[in-house]
């Protein structure tokens, strides 16, 4: 079996969102898939061939204003490249996202994820998790602690640095890196079954 290749491509303006980026390339990792990490506003000639390549791309950014940030949406609108050659067709696509308040619109930043992704013609990998901390005896230590179904969602307060991401979200994007690659490993094996 050939190893997946999954590339996050992010953006992250105060190093939250690259705490998450880093967590999602270790869960890829971790599920034996080749893992790239690209900063969409650094982004050079050879990581658009590698987002070319890749089995996966896994988009993040921070949630700015209710969206993602604007050098994810600059880098969004050069994907469309790409769209008119349909060079991302059919690949999995999956996002992440973080803000400084528990909800902080990040479903919308999500969803616009999903929408890059269906314009492109990719198939969306979503967490797979059911919502934690929703009970009683739930804990905001659990995974999915902010109850995120189309992918994961961090909060990080706005007073502290990328040290402050909590761990139970670093857990959570952890996960939806080993689901893509996982995700990618059963696409792999359908392609040379088809």
């Amino acid at each position: 079996m050939t190893t997946p290749v999954v590339s996050i491509a992010y953006h992250s303006g105060f190093g939250h969102t690259a705490v998450l980026a880093e967590a999602v390339r270790a869960g890829a990792a971790d599920a034996g898939a080749e893992v790239h990490l690209i900063k969409v506003d650094e982004i050079t000639d050879a990581q658009w061939e590698t987002l070319d390549r890749s089995d996966a791309i896994v988009f993040g950014s921070p949630t700015y204003m209710g969206t993602a940030s604007g050098a994810f949406h600059v880098f969004a609108e050069t994907t469309s490249q790409r769209w008119f050659g349909r060079a991302w067709q059919d690949k999995l696509a999956a996002g992440f996202t973080n803000s400084a308040s528990k909800s902080g619109d990040k479903l919308h930043t999500l969803q616009f994820f999903q929408t890059l992704a269906a314009q492109h013609g990719m198939h969306w990998v979503n967490l797979g998790l059911l919502p934690g901390w929703n009970s009683s005896t739930a804990s905001e230590n659990d995974l999915n602690r902010l109850g995120f179904f189309a992918g994961a969602a961090a909060q990080s307060n706005n007073d502290q640095g990328p040290e402050g991401v909590h761990k139970a979200d670093i857990a959570t994007a952890e996960h939806l890196g080993r689901r893509v690659a996982q995700t990618a490993k059963i696409f792999a094996v359908g392609r040379a079954a088809a």
